[in-house]
């Protein structure tokens, strides 16, 4: 009897690996406000140990990867898994939210659009194209009447719109004489329309873009050690830069598709962590 008793204390007090993983990537905005929350969370030792992974990681992408596909899950960083469930927050969330998921609680995720809204009209437009509009916007509030602080078509008819319609943006492909005939474009079209608030100036976008392009392209290529890596973090700043200028086409009224992650195969279990070897026993045969 004793001895199947300590066989059940030995296994009770085998410590689990982590199942909590929360996924990070750097120049992530929202990862940042994240982290701290986190560090608190694991600090406090309420719950199960969050084990953070950073993106930048071949094996820790993997891993990220690995439980996408399992669990049918599309989201970026940050990211916040229960491996074992499948249990997960994407996006940003409070503290006492993150707690809640720690502790096993399922969190509903938040209300999304079925499809984006219709495009608003130019300003001086017809009242058939504002009709129009309006006609097409209540359609698709009807299908996201659950969407919280939603505008109404009049309300937005009230805000500041555009005359014309912007000049399509460059890519990060663009020759810097490409770029140059943009901006002499994006600045006419910025001048007739200098009643839209927060416009930003033609020299801070030419900037980023020429950012982006020589990022691409590179002047070396990086060690084959390093390019892993290198590549990850090429790859997380040129999203930051893709969302900041999404907003700005946003703002413009150019509505952007976003892209789908791309889902890697034969992905490798969570790393363990391995006790150090003894140095200098002599082992007896």
């Amino acid at each position: 009897m004793s001895k199947n008793k300590s066989n059940k204390n030995a296994k009770s007090n085998v410590k689990k690996d982590p199942t909590l993983y929360y996924f990070y990537s750097q120049g992530c905005g929202w990862c940042k406000k994240t982290e701290p929350l986190i560090d608190e969370i694991n600090k406090e030792g309420k719950y199960s140990e969050i084990l953070k992974l950073d993106l930048a990681d071949e094996t820790n992408r993997k891993i990220k990867d690995e439980l996408v596909k399992k669990y049918n899950v599309q989201c970026g960083t940050p990211w916040m898994v229960d491996a074992e469930t499948g249990n997960s927050i994407c996006g940003f969330r409070e503290k006492d939210i993150l707690e809640k998921w720690a502790n096993g609680e399922e969190i509903p995720q938040p209300v999304r659009p079925t499809g984006p809204p219709p495009k608003p009209p130019l300003m001086n437009v017809s009242k058939e194209e504002e009709d129009k509009f309006k006609k097409e916007y209540g359609e698709w509030l009807k299908k996201n009447d659950k969407l919280p602080n939603v505008k109404t078509a009049d309300e937005i008819l009230e805000m500041p719109r555009p005359k014309t319609e912007p000049p399509a943006a460059p890519t990060p492909q663009s020759s810097d004489s490409d770029l140059e005939k943009w901006a002499k474009q994006y600045d006419k079209w910025a001048k007739e329309n200098d009643h839209l608030p927060n416009l930003i100036p033609s020299d801070q976008i030419i900037q980023r873009f020429k950012q982006m392009r020589n990022q691409q392209q590179g002047q070396q290529p990086p060690a084959a050690g390093a390019r892993g890596q290198d590549m990850t973090q090429l790859n997380n700043r040129l999203t930051v830069l893709e969302n900041k200028l999404d907003k700005l086409l946003s703002h413009l009224g150019v509505i952007v598709q976003p892209n789908k992650p791309r889902i890697l195969n034969d992905a490798p279990k969570p790393p363990k962590k391995v006790a150090p070897k003894a140095v200098g026993k002599n082992v007896k045969a």
